[in-house]
């Protein structure tokens, strides 16, 4: 794929989702960080209606370790992983309180030292809490690079990559939610939606299976 073609295909998705952002609600770099690890093989509906009761009670590293791992289990028992989660979450907050003044740090290594944080967390937190031009590679968006064409690759840091080098300066801060959510809702995995897609002609899927 040339550098014309992903240009043009930003374009379109940039047209196609004027305002790309998470579906994970959140109103501070924390909450965005409890919610992201407990998204991890979760629906972002799901973690929503688990946060929505604890972020009430609490939604500061200091608040959450005052609740306990049983207490914080209660709120998240909804959610798949929930006894790791928990565990995880109360080591973090830990950490936070400990090394950072409890306020979430703004580099990729002192996110990725923080339990349960790995490279994919840390680039979202880096993107959607710092506005950083990282690009978190989901099951979504590896699927979508490899399909289209973007930037395939054989795993997730291999795409990251292949992105971090050919996506269009001017949409490297969005891309990630760009991709996310034409992957979530239109690049889908079993029957891509390709008649309402607004990059068919771009894309190198051979859809001759398709109709």
């Amino acid at each position: 794929m040339n550098k014309q073609k992903r240009e043009q295909i930003f374009e379109r998705l940039a047209a196609a989702i004027p305002e790309p952002t998470t579906e994970l609600n959140y109103s501070s770099a924390f909450e965005l960080l409890i919610a992201v690890v407990l998204s991890a093989q979760a629906t972002d509906k799901g973690v929503n209606k688990a946060t929505a009761q604890l972020f009430p009670v609490a939604n500061t590293p200091a608040a959450i370790l005052a609740l306990g791992e049983e207490g914080l289990k209660h709120y998240i028992k909804t959610i798949g992983l929930f006894n790791s989660k928990a565990a995880n979450i109360i080591k973090l907050c830990q950490s936070l309180m400990d090394k950072h003044q409890g306020q979430v740090p703004a580099s990729r290594e002192a996110l990725e030292a923080l339990a349960g944080v790995g490279r994919k967390t840390a680039n979202v937190i880096l993107n959607t809490a710092f506005g950083l031009p990282t690009i978190a590679v989901d099951t979504h968006i590896f699927r979508l690079a490899n399909r289209t064409g973007l930037a395939p690759g054989k795993n997730v840091l291999e795409v990251e990559q292949k992105l971090n080098k050919t996506v269009p300066a001017k949409f490297k801060k969005d891309a990630h939610h760009l991709l996310i959510l034409h992957g979530r809702y239109t690049c889908i995995a079993r029957k891509p939606r390709c008649m309402s897609c607004c990059m068919t002609d771009l894309c190198e899927f051979n859809t001759k299976n398709l109709f």
